[in-house]
């Protein structure tokens, strides 16, 4: 398994993150990739990468942060250039259900971000709530710039998830496919071809069932994986050999 996405920097996670890469290669977690919100944060992104050969990183603003992290396209491809294990820009797109940032700040981020990963030839790492209009109307501007697109966590519509298959994009599930509301949810990634899947936990966040209510872990994505696998009518074994080789045919 490949946990494609979650926050190893974050506590309690970086407290502990010797007993957390244990149990994690215990559940047959082969790669983690943990994700940069801040210019803090890559700090310590950079001294996870190092720390165990599972762990690799992105570099990116979150789209919270905005206001306090400025950043230009240039900064993001000198920083990234220099470590080999960061693989990935982002997490950055836009969040106008919280509005923690000026929307018009996060639209200029998100940008910078997009022509960082469109001249480094590298995965984009998109948070998108409440902004499917506003998001999709920016990617059109750079449907011709093979982008490689990966929205992180997705919960949008499936009609949004249509639309984002024609810019060869990839869609990580969290474990908020195993919530028993999310029926919408679940019937979109039944539809998303199984090409296109990853699946990821957002830890310390969005623990799946059956622990939701805890602090989340890179090892309970097994639990999104057999979840994932019913959606999808196949096995547990196949569900993660094909989220697997996806991310690897993503990330290179």
């Amino acid at each position: 398994m490949i946990d494609s996405h979650c926050h190893l920097d974050h506590e309690p996670l970086f407290k502990d993150i010797e007993n957390v890469i244990i149990r994690s290669k215990n559940v047959g977690i082969k790669k983690i990739l943990t994700i940069c919100t801040t210019l803090k944060s890559f700090e310590n992104i950079i001294k996870l990468i190092e720390h165990d050969d599972i762990i690799f990183g992105t570099f990116g603003i979150h789209p919270h942060e905005t206001e306090t992290n400025n950043i230009t396209s240039e900064k993001i491809q000198i920083e990234v250039n220099k470590y080999q294990k960061i693989i990935g820009i982002g997490e950055t797109g836009l969040d106008f259900y919280y509005d923690h940032s000026d929307r018009k700040a996060q639209i200029k981020s998100f940008q910078e971000h997009i022509t960082a990963a469109r001249n480094l030839k590298i995965p984009l790492i998109i948070h998108s709530r409440s902004a499917e209009d506003e998001m999709f109307q920016i990617l059109k501007e750079y449907k011709n710039e093979n982008l490689k697109i990966l929205m992180h966590c997705f919960t949008g519509s499936k009609n949004f998830a249509e639309k984002l298959l024609d810019y060869n994009t990839y869609f990580s599930a969290s474990g908020i496919i195993t919530f028993k509301n999310s029926i919408e949810l679940q019937k979109t990634f039944s539809f998303i071809p199984i090409d296109r899947l990853l699946i990821e936990t957002d830890s310390p966040f969005l623990a799946p069932e059956p622990n939701r209510g805890k602090k989340n872990e890179p090892s309970f994505v097994k639990f999104t994986a057999e979840k994932l696998a019913y959606l999808k009518k196949i096995s547990f074994e196949d569900i993660v050999e094909k989220t697997s080789s996806n991310f690897n045919r993503l990330f290179k």
